[in-house]
């Protein structure tokens, strides 16, 4: 049997579960993912097996000027992921906060560093990129 790991919005409306995570997950702390989250900075992961199992309907984007898609719930406003421009929502980055279950996922770098936040420390411990991972 294939574990599968739930999430859900703050309202509880927007329900979901994936049944696996990439290998490669980094807090991002570009602004629009700052912005978008309310935090220093965002930490998304790609999925597998998403299957929305309530609340697909309340779901809203809002495409940022360079075409990339932030998804949020309608009716709480909770930031629940990331899309590149032009993607189907099929292929949505879940934010990790968004899990309602422990999930078997680890941090292993930070990206677009150049953007952070005057306040927020980086974690020595972690790789730092200036831009993307490349």
């Amino acid at each position: 049997m294939t574990d599968s790991y739930k999430g859900s919005c703050l309202c509880n409306k927007v329900k979901f579960s994936v049944t696996g995570f990439a290998n490669k997950i980094a807090h991002c702390h570009c602004t629009m993912c700052r912005k978008f989250h309310g935090a220093a900075f965002g930490t998304l992961t790609s999925v597998e097996g998403l299957n929305w199992l309530s609340g697909e309907e309340q779901l809203k984007d809002f495409v940022a000027e360079n075409g990339t898609i932030r998804t949020f719930c309608g009716d709480c406003g909770s930031s629940l992921g990331f899309r590149v421009k032009g993607a189907p929502l099929a292929s949505i980055e879940i934010a990790v906060s968004t899990f309602d279950d422990e999930i078997p996922i680890v941090i292993d770098a930070q990206i677009y560093t150049a953007y952070k936040a005057n306040w927020c420390k980086l974690d020595n411990l972690l790789p730092a990129f200036e831009e993307g991972r490349n």
